[in-house]
């Protein structure tokens, strides 16, 4: 069986901590929520991918941040994609999660997700929730 992970984008609403915490504490939007908690019912792999940290792994503790997508330099497109791309080369299958027509799902998200793929990243937008299994 081929390892799977399932990722959606990080989202503005924070909780504002000094302190290092782990993705599912630092993001408070309730749509990020409902994902990271369907991950962890279904018992699979799950990141979060960060304008600031690109691939953020469940288990990882970081700092508060606040960068937005608009934020992110060309340079910063190129490091995100590289170092993303290492992360996930060990997935067989990389599922991002997200309303990729909503005005919600930032143009970058589309740029990183082809990008990835022509880095032969094996990824694929899921949209529902109950698709994470």
């Amino acid at each position: 069986m081929r390892k799977k992970i399932f990722i959606t984008h990080c989202s503005g609403k924070k909780k504002n901590t000094d302190r290092q915490v782990t993705p599912d504490e630092l993001y408070t939007g309730t749509k990020i929520q409902r994902f990271m908690n369907r991950c962890k019912q279904a018992g699979v792999s799950w990141a979060i991918f960060s304008d600031q940290y690109n691939i953020w792994f469940s288990h990882i503790r970081h700092g508060w941040y606040e960068k937005h997508p608009d934020q992110v330099t060309p340079l910063e497109f190129k490091k995100l994609v590289k170092n993303s791309a290492v992360k996930l080369k060990k997935y067989g299958a990389v599922y991002f999660y997200g309303n990729h027509r909503s005005h919600y799902f930032h143009p970058l998200y589309k740029e990183i997700i082809n990008a990835l793929k022509k880095r032969r990243i094996r990824i694929a937008k899921i949209h529902h929730l109950d698709e994470i299994t």
